[in-house]
């Protein structure tokens, strides 16, 4: 099976509140989940509305590689110079804003520290942003309804 190559997304694409207003990534899934962990931003005004944004484990190989090669190269490039590479995934036009984070889980450290990149990517200052992290694996309301 081939290992999806998904998109790169310029910072420069992304809603311009996201530079301007106080912004909040609340995890909709837990750290715990896995490879991917997803969320939302909004502004903490609730002006602006709000815009998809995971957290993307790009080392996670098994059962199958969650990227290509590429992509896991460009993510650790970008790591590695103080940058988080911005992907859509999955690809496709139903793939959601992604930060490619080196790693096969992601820790409540990496996640800080990724989102603080964005922040910085977007031209904004990490001291606007805020972060809600779900530690577990899903949200409590999907386990009452089960």
């Amino acid at each position: 099976m081939k290992a999806p190559h998904p998109d790169e997304v310029d910072p420069f694409d992304l809603p311009e509140w996201l530079g301007t207003a106080e912004v909040t990534w609340t995890s909709a899934s837990g750290l715990r989940s896995g490879h991917l962990v997803t969320g939302t931003l909004h502004d903490q005004s609730r002006e602006h509305g709000e815009h998809p944004c995971d957290l993307l484990a790009v080392d996670e190989a098994y059962p199958a590689p969650v990227v290509d090669d590429d992509t896991r190269t460009r993510a650790h490039q970008a790591w590695r110079h103080g940058q988080v590479l911005c992907v859509t995934h999955p690809p496709g036009p139903e793939g959601r804003l992604s930060l490619a984070v080196p790693g096969r889980d992601l820790t409540a450290g990496r996640a800080l520290d990724a989102l603080a990149r964005l922040s910085k990517a977007v031209g904004a200052s990490a001291d606007d942003w805020s972060v809600l992290i779900r530690i577990g694996e899903e949200r409590a309301a999907t386990r009452r309804g089960r």
